[in-house]
């Protein structure tokens, strides 16, 4: 504290002064031209005259608070942990609220800790702050299997602890519409330790809004309209706007926005994969989409920076203000987002688009390792054979999660969807090798010619299959054990798999080869006809996703969100 007003008081140089910058003021929603004096990895001051044991030219660039990720499961990003920080830091990145919900389902908390440890691990001072979530729904619902199981017991011992910021999505809205016990109970085990508990309501609204709300529920990012937008935030909640890549209600979202409930909206990416954390940025996209769809640059910056500090009782961060932490990141304005430089508790960690630290090292411990087990399956297991009724298929919203239920006709005996829009999907109990085999229909997809698959599945993370040929089908998750998890795709010429060899989520590689990888085979998926209103294997891994709306398949068979049931595949 002397150190700091000190150096506000010129008596003693400052470790760092940035000069000649713009800063902007998130409480204010102004610019100051002047320099930012730094001390003990905090703002000291803002002015002039300053002395510094180094100095930092800014050369008239916009000085904006380290960006803070509302939600995002890093899981998604098919990165270690040190490989995302080496992507996200050098777009601005200084914090992520983190839900480890994939490798927890995957590994139990032995999952979180890993990732707490590997990103610890990037510098004495690490160049990212994780603020890590206890997954809340560990399986998202009982009518699946996942590797691990975390009830309100094992809630309440996790929290008691400091591994955990707060308490994760809680996706099983249903549960809480119920008041039931084992629900509640680790939503009141985070509101006895003081934790904030993150939401997930697609479509809530009237009494099951409030209803959810009631239970101290803070955030949702599953809001896909304006009015459910308004609603939401009028009912006292957050709303995290998502900009990811699989998902993005920026267009929608926006246009809820206005100048008084502006601070009660916060970007965040939900999933965000190599490739564009490589191509098009973090945050830094976000912002760029904010502005150019219309919203105020002010608004935007809030939303990313003061706002998710104020949301989630992080002190100390999202301002460039007195006390406040340096982070600190310099764009060429306030439209492009250009990210020239990004500091760390006041020491530069990214310059130009390239990390400054050290992510070369990867840490793999045992718990995270050979996670795949599967009971062997035949081309026959995922024979459809029909009674003459009608067949449920799923059909995937356009650049979204959601799924609709549509009736095909069944002709009697052996389907065969070759030469038609319909495409087999397959989920694989993989975590114990039970031999569950969960059997759909997708329509319209686009896929001809073999199968792709991958390890990745929400929120079980069992493997999910797509193909037109069932040989196609078994081989892939032949080759899926094998790999140890990962991405694959089998065609009649050639047979691609990219191993995921962290919980079968995740891979250890080079950043370069994960992005080129990862390109390459979803490209190939592609030209054997994936449409383009969906991303080849992002979009697949939600199709098992239980908690959206509507029809999902399961290792256990084909769910309904609505009715919260299973239903038959063929209805005669």
């Amino acid at each position: 504290m002397k150190k700091l007003i000190d150096c506000a008081m010129k008596r003693t140089p400052c470790d760092l002064v940035i000069r000649n910058v713009r800063v902007f003021n998130v409480f204010t929603g102004t610019l100051e031209e002047g320099d930012l004096a730094i001390a003990e990895g905090r703002v000291a001051a803002l002015g002039t005259g300053f002395e510094g044991r180094e100095e930092y030219d800014g050369k008239g660039l916009v000085a904006l608070p380290g960006f803070l990720d509302a939600h995002i499961h890093v899981e998604s990003s098919m990165l270690s942990p040190e490989a995302f920080a080496s992507l996200s830091v050098p777009h601005g990145t200084a914090g992520i609220v983190a839900d480890p919900h994939e490798i927890v389902n995957v590994c139990g908390v032995e999952g979180a800790e890993y990732m707490k440890e590997a990103f610890s691990r990037l510098g004495e001072v690490p160049p990212l702050d994780v603020y890590l979530q206890l997954p809340s729904c560990v399986p998202a619902t009982p009518f699946e299997t996942s590797g691990a199981v975390l009830g309100s017991k094992e809630t309440e011992e996790e929290l008691s602890r400091g591994l955990f910021f707060g308490l994760g999505e809680m996706m099983n809205f249903p549960g809480v519409l119920a008041a039931d016990g084992e629900t509640l109970g680790k939503i009141e085990a985070a509101h006895r330790f003081g934790k904030p508990v993150d939401g997930h309501a697609p479509d809530l609204s009237g009494d099951a809004l409030c209803a959810y709300r009631a239970a101290g529920i803070l955030t949702d990012h599953e809001s896909l309209t304006a009015a459910e937008c308004r609603e939401k935030v009028a009912r006292g909640m957050y709303i995290q706007i998502r900009c990811g890549s699989s998902v993005n209600n920026i267009a929608d979202a926006k246009d809820a926005v206005d100048s008084y409930n502006f601070r009660r909206y916060l970007l965040c990416s939900d999933d965000k994969n190599a490739a564009d954390l490589s191509g098009r940025g973090h945050l830094d996209d976000a912002l760029r989409r904010l502005v150019a769809a219309g919203l105020p640059a002010e608004y935007a910056v809030a939303m990313t920076t003061i706002n998710v500090a104020q949301c989630y009782g992080i002190p100390d961060v999202g301002a460039l203000a007195p006390r406040y932490f340096a982070d600190v990141v310099l764009v060429d304005d306030m439209k492009n987002f250009r990210v020239h430089a990004v500091f760390k508790r006041g020491k530069l960690v990214a310059s130009e688009g390239k990390a400054l630290f050290d992510s070369s090292a990867r840490y793999l411990p045992a718990a995270v390792r050979s996670t795949v087990k599967i009971k062997p399956v035949r081309p026959e297991d995922f024979r459809i054979t029909c009674k003459g009724g009608k067949l449920r298929a799923m059909e995937v919203t356009p650049y979204g999660l959601y799924t609709e239920e549509t009736f095909v006709p069944a002709p009697k005996g052996v389907l065969e969807v070759k030469g038609t829009d319909l495409l087999k999907l397959a989920v694989v109990e993989r975590h114990h090798a039970s031999g569950n085999l969960g059997l759909g229909l997708v329509k319209g997809y686009g896929f001809r010619g073999g199968a792709l698959g991958i390890s990745v599945a929400h929120d079980s993370h069992n493997l999910v299959i797509m193909g037109d040929d069932d040989r196609a089908m078994a081989r892939a998750v032949a080759l899926l054990e094998k790999a140890g998890g990962g991405m694959v795709l089998v065609s009649e010429k050639e047979e691609d798999v990219f191993p995921l060899d962290i919980a079968g989520l995740m891979s250890s590689a080079d950043v370069r080869e994960v992005v080129a990888h990862t390109g390459s085979i979803a490209e190939k998926a592609r030209k054997m006809g994936v449409k383009e209103c969906y991303e080849p294997f992002m979009t697949l891994v939600f199709l098992s996703l239980a908690v959206i709306p509507k029809l999902k398949l399961l290792d256990t068979g084909l769910f309904d969100l609505t009715k919260w049931s299973h239903v038959p595949l063929e209805e005669v």
